[in-house]
């Protein structure tokens, strides 16, 4: 039987001892995603590409998200979660060859479409679903899924930060290396790569310390039963935020920066780092203010404030000002990612979880694909304030929708 150990600075008490390699994996994944987030507008563009490509190439990676997700939320439980872990980090080691190498439009977008990149500050990979149900089935109480829900997303931010100060390395190594500017952003391609085969590693050596039994695919139940209705309640109101995130995903965002005010990558990545840290800090609080107040309550009202700031940075005159509502933004808007997880795997039969979590992802990430097209579509044309605009409005809609249909559900 795996350990479970005392509470300590990165486990809650009673969870089993190899968490901390899913917690691992999704540091370094995050870090990996973290400057290739900022990277990807400068390299599209030096391959000779555009902004409209680039809103392309960004919604063929979230297209490709939704649909393996489906699909895993169809099949999971025909499939042990070690394997589609170790697959998927197989997956991330030929996405990173992949960007390294090809230099065209449609190649690449076929990449995008069937690997592991992420444009955005979030997971939207189809490691989120798999992760999510082997945390949840690691705690037996609401407490206690939120703490660890916590944990994962902690780290996700604090190493997404890092990995956004990873994005001043291109100019470093082209100036002490002497490579050419895209030879050096293609070596942060391979680099990610490389991280995907230390998170195969990782899953592989978690693989072999779970001894936690797994259902063979004779005895399957129906994917989703008694919690079919509440989480097609959840998916639909996901859909409105995703949408919304997709319009501003990191991708864009540092775009945005690199058009309406000029900055340099190595300043786009110092941003991104604070903005990451603000988002880390944050993430220390969510599961006290779960506590106090419910996770439907810290999702709602520490999400609108967020967006207020946003919206306030469309119109903002200097770089200066637009940096700190953004921070601002970044201190709260991610305060609900552990209280959304804890809430949705609460609410659905431990049977249920791996296909909820999937099932709730799928049209997250379909909408949100929609978004970095419509968002390339208005820097390309001009329109720099549109997208953080609508962004912010209907997060702000989504919240409110999500706070009157789930107002009188409570989590045991």
């Amino acid at each position: 039987m795996p350990e479970l150990p005392a509470a300590d600075w990165l486990l809650p008490a009673g969870v089993p001892a190899r968490m901390r390699r899913i917690i691992a994996a999704r540091a370094l994944r995050a870090f990996a995603d973290g400057y290739v987030a900022i990277l990807l507008p400068a390299y599209l563009l030096a391959l000779g590409l555009d902004w409209l490509d680039l809103g392309l190439i960004s919604t063929a990676t979230m297209a490709g998200s939704a649909a393996m997700t489906l699909a895993l939320g169809a099949f999971a439980r025909r499939v042990a979660n070690r394997h589609l872990l170790t697959g998927a980090a197989v997956l991330m080691f030929c996405t990173g060859l992949g960007f390294a190498t090809l230099t065209s439009f449609w190649p690449l977008a076929i990449i995008a479409f069937i690997g592991t990149l992420n444009p955005s500050s979030g997971d939207v990979s189809i490691f989120l679903p798999v992760e999510q149900a082997e945390l949840a089935g690691a705690s037996a109480s609401s407490d206690g899924r939120t703490a660890l829900y916590a944990r994962y997303t902690l780290a996700g931010s604090l190493f997404g930060a890092l990995g956004a100060l990873a994005a001043a390395l291109p100019p470093w190594l082209a100036q002490h290396l002497e490579l050419a500017p895209l030879s050096a952003l293609r070596v942060m391609f391979a680099l990610y790569g490389l991280i995907g085969l230390l998170v195969l590693q990782l899953y592989r050596a978690e693989r072999s310390e779970d001894q936690t039994p797994r259902p063979t695919a004779t005895a399957a139940l129906p994917v989703l039963g008694e919690s079919r209705k509440i989480v097609l309640r959840l998916a639909a109101l996901f859909c409105v935020d995703s949408f919304a995130s997709g319009l501003l995903v990191n991708a864009m965002l540092a775009a945005w920066l690199l058009q309406r005010f000029g900055m340099s990558l190595a300043a786009a990545g110092s941003f991104f780092f604070w903005a990451g840290l603000c988002t880390t800090a944050s993430q220390l609080l969510a599961p006290r203010i779960a506590r106090r107040i419910g996770l439907l309550r810290t999702m709602v009202f520490t999400h609108i404030p967020a967006n207020c700031f946003l919206i306030c940075a469309a119109f903002a005159p200097t770089l200066p000002i637009a940096l700190m509502l953004l921070l601002a933004r970044s201190t709260l808007s991610q305060m609900d990612v552990p209280a959304r997880s804890a809430f949705v795997m609460a609410v659905v039969t431990p049977a249920e979880r791996v296909a909820a979590a999937s099932f709730t992802a799928v049209p997250k990430s379909l909408a949100a694909a929609c978004g970095p097209s419509i968002g390339g579509v208005l820097l390309a044309g001009g329109w720099l304030a549109a997208p953080l605009l609508a962004c912010g409005t209907l997060k702000i809609c989504y919240d409110l929708a999500l706070l009157r249909a789930f107002r009188n559900y409570h989590v045991k």
